[in-house]
């Protein structure tokens, strides 16, 4: 097969008119914000919708870095309790001393990186299948934390660490209130769209398509998968700044996290099994899904349905994608 051949596929994921675009997504956001507005009017402030997105940002950005793995025929199943772990350490390191934050906060981030290192290593180098590993990090990570801080979280975050998730611009001309995880969200989106748009992202889309045909040309597809889950854990070290700053320290940071990630992820029309989707999809996807939940919260309906929204849409997507790939 040509190289010419191997890239054709890739180039799907940048047309969103096509299937597997971002044009689906676009339309169920679309209709269920019509459903908001139905119910809750302010809901399009200025304010309160910045808010709101704010709140979806730690969602949106584990979304992005599940897309990086899931899209090279992996899962990575360690993200909730990684951040867990990451708030927990964080709290503990800090101790409330402001002076600390940011050697802490280079601290968190290299430890995304090691963790996202062992999760891609161990999957491609000892051939473990990826749900087990992240399952095992997963089992890891939540004892580890529990063992450290004698079952109860200690220490406390400094204010200049809350900020990233509690605080915001005040006053912004037309907008009002901007809160900072908005702009370190879509930073932090723009890059995840130049690496899919770099060759690297073409590479990771082929290794998904067909591994076999990857190695064949020449792809070190151990790191390349290796790279995915790394991204995958930077991000989920950010989505934990975020959280520690808007909820605080708790045990419970990062539960379930991991499935609304993959289920946004579905949702934005990336194939589970690799080789199709696009991160903006994927992103949107998690947008998608807590402005469902929101609708849920508006019209009383209970929040211990989540789980069960988030497996149907799984088990939807899983069927929608093997009819057509009949």
């Amino acid at each position: 097969m040509t190289t010419e051949a191997l890239e054709r596929p890739t180039r799907r994921q940048f047309n969103p008119l096509k299937a597997g675009g971002i044009t689906p997504i676009i339309g169920i956001l679309a209709i269920l914000l019509v459903l908001v507005a139905f119910q809750q009017p302010d809901f399009f402030q200025p304010a309160s919708l910045l808010s709101f997105i704010g709140r979806s940002a730690p969602l949106i950005l584990l979304a992005a870095g599940q897309y990086f793995v899931i899209v090279s025929g992996e899962f990575d199943l360690s993200v909730g309790s990684l951040v867990t772990a990451q708030v927990v350490v964080a709290a503990r390191l800090i101790d409330s001393d402001p002076d600390r934050t940011w050697p802490v906060v280079l601290v968190v981030l290299a430890f995304g990186v090691v963790v996202g290192l062992v999760n891609g290593l161990v999957t491609t180098l000892l051939k473990v299948p990826s749900f087990i590993t992240t399952l095992g990090m997963y089992l890891i990570l939540v004892g580890a934390v529990y063992l450290w801080s004698d079952g109860a979280p200690k220490g406390g975050l400094s204010e200049e660490f809350r900020r990233f998730g509690r605080r915001a611009f005040e006053d912004v001309p037309l907008l009002g209130r901007v809160p900072y995880a908005l702009p370190i969200l879509l930073g932090v989106a723009a890059v995840a769209v130049a690496i899919t748009r770099a060759d690297f992202g073409r590479t990771l889309v082929a290794v998904g398509d067909n591994m076999r045909t990857s190695e064949l040309t020449g792809i070190r597809v151990w790191r390349t998968k290796t790279i995915a889950f790394v991204l995958s854990g930077v991000l989920a070290t950010v989505a934990a700044i975020l959280l520690g700053g808007y909820s605080g320290v708790s045990f419970q940071a990062g539960v379930g996290l991991e499935f609304g990630a993959i289920t946004a992820v579905v949702l934005g029309g990336v194939v589970l099994g690799g080789g199709r989707g696009s991160v903006v999809g994927a992103m949107l996807g998690a947008l998608t899904l807590e402005t469902l939940f929101a609708l849920m919260n508006f019209y009383g309906v209970s929040g211990a349905l989540r789980s069960t929204v988030q497996g149907l849409i799984i088990l939807l997507a899983v069927a929608v994608g093997a009819l057509r790939r009949r």
